[in-house]
């Protein structure tokens, strides 16, 4: 990935895809509404911190690395002393990002996008001292946590309508989602034109001096800037990164993809996907999940895939736990039954509500490690399926009870284990 060079320092610079406006195309490259690292240096003299917006919708309960890429960089502003302004969409949440979406989405209740929010923070880090959170909880001045239902929720009908008048119909239609259901006859409901007027009020709210979004949040993150403009504030930078590959290497992560690694999955289970993501998109990973020097790296692709595993999985482990992960998924995948499984911290999973007698197909889905029975009996023919390094070739396999399984190694391919436990 190449590296752009806005005059900012390598930590606020690196895996950046995008920053806008910028003092080269406007001929003002000391000028503060033109230039980041001039308004920086605005900042610094003036003895306050820029405040840096990040805006999350908690539509989901999961944060996944796709999503850390803006969350890590929101942190290193907080470490060069900035205040990260990361603002809670409770209410825009209700009404759902249009952007990637070919459908109107479904609304959700405000007691549902809190309960989301509330398992957010906390994988965010929330009471955790800094050094074992993503984001800096703990020293004063460094985070506003803030929900825009403070100041959306009690706008005016004629406030709305000001709003509405900042943007035009085409404006909205050229937004490439809004653009692509136009033309090909799927609806769009009005109230999903205002999703990118309100993420941009938010910015208003705020006074922020900088956005984070992702590359395709480009048109909401102008928004901002148009909106700021209008009330007379001076108009927030953007700052775009861009979209994490997925593990198979090609589609965004995405949940519903199945191609994500969460930030709450434990070290073995982490470190296992992340060693075998493909070689073509390891230093993307890299540059955009850690901090490490890539020209300092071997050059072996397989010693790129294991260092980056294992930073990552250091990161949110510590060190110990990612290295007793590394030695455990050689282990596990490299061994034969019986040749060190039974000491590898491998997570457990309840055989409490199995009924036995029990098929091998309805065991893995009723552990977890497979979506449904179909989906096992398609893992176990295809040959993905191990009970303590033998593998399973029969779907109908019967077990008799719980205690036949109890504390042996169930494996799925070379990326998720699971140690029954009776």
């Amino acid at each position: 990935m190449a590296q752009a060079d806005w005059s900012l320092p390598q930590d606020l610079a690196r895996g950046v895809a995008d920053l806008f406006p910028t003092g080269e195309l406007c001929g003002a490259s000391s000028d503060g509404d033109h230039q980041l690292a001039a308004r920086i240096g605005e900042a610094q003299t003036a003895g306050r911190p820029l405040r840096v917006k990040l805006g999350i919708d908690p539509t989901g309960t999961d944060i996944h690395l796709g999503h850390s890429i803006l969350f890590r960089k929101l942190r290193a502003f907080q470490d060069g002393g900035h205040t990260a302004v990361l603002i809670i969409g409770d209410f825009t949440a209700r009404i759902g990002d249009p952007t990637g979406k070919s459908a109107t989405r479904v609304q959700l209740s405000a007691e549902a996008v809190e309960a989301n929010a509330r398992t957010y923070l906390a994988q965010l880090g929330e009471g955790l001292p800094k050094d074992q959170a993503l984001l800096d909880f703990e020293t004063p001045g460094r985070l506003e946590v803030r929900r825009n239902s403070e100041w959306l929720a009690g706008l005016a009908l004629p406030e709305v309508i000001e709003l509405l008048g900042v943007s035009t119909v085409g404006q909205m239609l050229a937004k490439e989602d809004f653009a692509n259901r136009y033309g090909s006859g799927t609806p769009i409901s009005l109230h999903e034109f205002l999703y990118p007027l309100l993420q941009g009020y938010d910015s208003h709210a705020i006074q922020a001096d900088l956005e984070l979004g992702g590359t395709d949040q480009k048109f909401n993150v102008a928004m901002g800037r148009d909106l700021q403009r209008h009330f007379g504030q001076r108009p927030q930078f953007g700052m775009l990164l861009p979209i994490l590959p997925g593990l198979d290497g090609v589609q965004k992560m995405s949940k519903s993809l199945g191609n994500t690694v969460g930030l709450a999955e434990d070290p073995l289970s982490m470190y296992s996907k992340l060693e075998k993501v493909p070689d073509a998109v390891v230093d993307t990973y890299l540059t955009l999940l850690t901090d490490l020097d890539l020209a300092a790296l071997p050059a072996s692709p397989r010693e790129r895939q294991k260092a980056m595993a294992l930073e990552v999985t250091r990161q949110r482990h510590g060190l110990a736990a990612a290295q007793q992960a590394q030695l455990d998924a050689a282990t596990l995948v490299g061994g034969a039954a019986g040749s060190g499984a039974a000491d590898a911290e491998v997570p457990a999973a309840s055989l409490a509500q199995v009924n036995f007698p029990a098929k091998a197909f309805y065991l893995l889905a009723a552990v977890g490690i497979c979506s449904s029975s179909s989906d096992a009996r398609r893992q176990i023919q295809g040959g993905g399926v191990k009970l303590d390094g033998a593998k399973l070739a029969d779907p109908n396999q019967e077990f008799a009870d719980a205690s036949e399984l109890d504390g042996k190694v169930l494996q799925l391919g070379k990326k998720t284990f699971r140690r029954l436990v009776a």
